[in-house]
């Protein structure tokens, strides 16, 4: 079933307040009379739910006749609330900047205050899922009992910043960027954009083998052009919106840990099974080594795929069930 979470004057990490803050959410599964069979998937960059329903499956995933399951969009998705959907004063590039942990508190109200929740039995989430995953453990420890990180670090660390500076000034060098004032479609930049996450999405032996041939396309500028098809010039301050939350994110800058991401992961007790891409370019596996080394309760399950950022969010089939396969050893451990 499809709903909207709703809390008026939302107070953001940045201080700003939303007059009204909206999450778009989707439940299905039933809860047990504990209500502790629950299981968070938030969504990843310009993700939407509908991503990440394949997870559920009775056979050879997430159970529904064991679980209830709870799948959120990121404040930018543009059914959350985002600059494309927010009236006045906050409306396109007004919108104040979020933060992963902003997202995170407004699901920790949905889930353990309107769905009356006592703990949650894992976080699964891909990208900007893993990074709200680890939040989840940082911030309220005592309630989650694992997480599944997929393709996605604790922080964001500079060369993630600077690459989304670069995806970010594609649509800005665009003549009708008008600084978030978009005088006409993004046509340039959305093109610009497009050759940016090609780019970067897959990995250099999935371009070399020619893998694209597999998604029906017969060439790299098929690849772009697919690219181009995803973009909607109308959402492209949410998109950017979206960056600036990834940017921002650091586990060490939650209360307590004064920017010590050392600190933060090894305050994590729930259990963690650390699943990063072997060739993603997005979050590399010497960001996700790193921080492995600081966490207590934590098994290492790198996906050996040639798909790079997308291996994490089941683009092949290979790597779809391994996921699934792996969540559902966490869950019945």
């Amino acid at each position: 079933t499809e709903r909207e979470f709703v809390v008026k004057d939302f107070r953001l990490d940045s201080g700003q307040v939303l007059p009204l803050a909206r999450i778009r959410y989707v439940t299905t599964g039933r809860r047990d009379q504990r209500a502790e069979n629950v299981v968070l998937v938030p969504s990843w960059y310009t993700g939407t739910i509908e991503d990440n329903l394949y997870l559920v499956d009775a056979e050879a995933g997430i159970d529904p006749a064991k679980y209830f399951v709870v799948f959120t969009e990121l404040f930018g998705s543009g059914k959350s609330s985002s600059p494309s959907n927010t009236p006045k004063p906050f409306d396109g590039p007004r919108f104040p900047v979020t933060t992963i942990r902003d997202n995170v508190r407004i699901c920790h109200q949905l889930l353990f205050g309107k769905l009356k929740v006592r703990r949650l039995c894992s976080v699964v989430g891909f990208s900007m899922g893993a990074q709200q995953a680890f939040q989840w453990a940082v911030s309220y420890p005592d309630q989650v009992e694992s997480i599944v990180p997929v393709c996605g670090t604790a922080k964001t660390y500079h060369h993630g910043v600077v690459r989304l500076e670069s995806a970010i000034s594609c649509l800005q060098a665009d003549a009708n960027w008008n600084n978030g004032d978009l005088l006409g479609p993004l046509e340039k930049g959305a093109e610009a954009w497009a050759r940016h996450w090609a780019a970067w999405v897959y990995s250099q032996e999935w371009w070399r083998k020619e893998l694209f041939r597999r998604n029906g396309h017969a060439s790299p500028q098929d690849v772009i052009k697919f690219f181009v098809s995803r973009f909607d010039s109308s959402k492209a301050n949410d998109v950017v919106l979206q960056a600036r939350t990834w940017q921002r994110h650091d586990v060490g800058g939650s209360p307590g840990f004064d920017g010590d991401v050392e600190a933060a992961l090894r305050s994590i007790r729930a259990r963690v099974l650390y699943m990063p891409g072997e060739t993603d370019l997005y979050f590399p596996m010497t960001d996700a080594r790193y921080e492995m080394q600081h966490l207590k309760h934590a098994v290492w399950k790198p996906m050996p795929s040639l798909w790079g950022h997308p291996a994490g969010a089941g683009w092949s089939d290979k790597d779809k069930q391994l996921i699934l396969k792996s969540i559902r050893t966490v869950l019945s451990e």
